[in-house]
């Protein structure tokens, strides 16, 4: 039983589809490495517009991975979902075939949908005419189009849900997995990808006027830096298959983690200048409440990690007014990805299970030391080993949504 007497949830199966590494061993294997996947971008002509590198999941074809038969109907987001979901499953030795019939549902997180298949058809609608415009519009770009795509390839028919609060939905999907769980679904198929690097997509986030417009890879995405520049969009995400810890010890699945807390909070107005975040605040201490523990227990925060100077600053001052100023270790390993929207939050997820697994924190890349009024241990320049038991992660999505998780180390 959990510490408030439910339904115990474990991870036993992760899927990746990352910029710095394709499959969960390759991406965890070049993040302990310090390998980037952030690069100067080839997915569209960035010629004409401010931002030239982004995060890109490298070599990845879709036939290789997938039915031919998804290729003309799904997004280049959607593959990848599709991919880091098999993958996801294969991991966990789990057939849903043998559950019962509405036994294992889906549970996705989109911020932007598949935006590169709509950019295609409507220039094909206003160039060419709507006869050659596909069918498949109708539903190929749509924010819940992976839940679709996932429950159908998989024969998944428990409950299905899709959350959209950008940055911090990968944590959202997999509160909702966890809430079907507890309600009674043995398992659940949850996490975030995302892939919307396209003119249309770039377009909506340059709005923001959040993102790095350098063009030094090296340089571009610097979280908690003195001189961070912004953020680096990126592609990808994670999968993981979330089981009740009973089902999944009977059936004899080896285990990477108890999901263990989940909260989320809204706080739509700008944090005070200098001030702390306070609906963080309140979504990391609701997320310690809900697992049962203490500030102190927690053995290694995975950030957010904006990339911008205010945002930064706020969730520096948020982690210290929990945790106390250094009080915990503090990573970010999205510095070697970029951010990739709603699968970033759902990727470090899963590294945070990997770093549970092995003993070890990965580093921040590219930064040598947190800037100013930053009052955190941020772990910089190589891994740290460390005994961990439990870890945090935190996001947040544009727009004041704010969400944390604790995983703890199944033992």
């Amino acid at each position: 039983m959990s510490a408030d007497g439910g339904v115990r949830t474990v991870v036993t199966g992760v899927g990746v589809a990352a910029p710095n590494g394709i499959g969960a061993e390759a991406y965890w294997a070049a993040t302990l490495a310090g390998r980037s996947g952030i690069a100067p971008t080839t997915r569209y002509d960035a010629a004409g517009y401010p931002l030239r590198l982004a995060g890109e999941v490298p070599a990845f074809d879709p036939e290789q991975h997938i039915p031919s038969r998804l290729i003309p109907q799904t997004d280049h987001g959607t593959r990848l979902s599709l991919y880091a979901a098999d993958e996801a499953l294969r991991d966990s030795a789990l057939d849903p075939a043998r559950l019962a019939p509405y036994g294992m549902g889906v549970a996705t997180a989109s911020s932007m949908g598949g935006f590169e298949f709509g950019q295609r058809e409507l220039q094909n609608l206003w160039s060419k005419g709507g006869r050659f415009v596909s069918a498949y519009q109708s539903f190929a770009w749509f924010y819940a189009v992976n839940t679709g795509q996932i429950s159908i390839r998989h024969g998944l028919k428990g409950s299905s849900n899709t959350v959209v609060t950008d940055a911090a939905g990968g944590l959202d999907a997999l509160g909702n997995a966890r809430r079907q769980i507890r309600k009674g679904t043995t398992a659940m198929l949850s996490g975030g990808v995302d892939g919307a690097l396209c003119p249309l997509g770039v377009a909506g986030q340059l709005s923001s006027g959040a993102m790095s417009t350098g063009d030094r890879a090296d340089r571009a995405f610097l979280p908690f830096a003195e001189d961070a520049p912004g953020q680096v969009p990126g592609e990808g995400g994670a999968f993981l298959v979330l089981e009740d810890a009973a089902s999944a010890q009977r059936r004899g699945a080896r285990g990477y983690g108890e999901l263990a807390g989940y909260a989320a909070t809204f706080d739509p107005g700008p944090p005070p200048p200098g001030g702390a975040a306070t609906g963080l605040v309140r979504a990391i201490r609701g997320a310690l409440r809900d697992a049962g523990m203490a500030a102190a227990d927690v053995d290694v925060v995975f950030a957010d990690a904006a990339g911008v100077p205010d945002l930064d600053r706020a969730e520096s001052q948020a982690l210290g007014e929990v945790f106390g100023p250094g009080g915990v270790p503090v990573t970010a390993p999205k510095s070697m990805t970029g951010r990739l929207f709603a699968g970033g939050a759902s990727l470090d997820l899963a590294t945070a299970l990997l770093a549970l697994r092995d003993g070890v924190i990965p580093h921040t890349a590219n930064v040598s030391r947190p800037g100013k009024g930053h009052p955190i241990d941020l772990v910089t320049r190589e891994p740290r080993e460390a005994d961990l038991r439990s870890a945090l992660v935190v996001a947040r999505g544009r727009g004041g949504f704010n969400a944390a998780a604790v995983v703890r180390r199944d033992v």
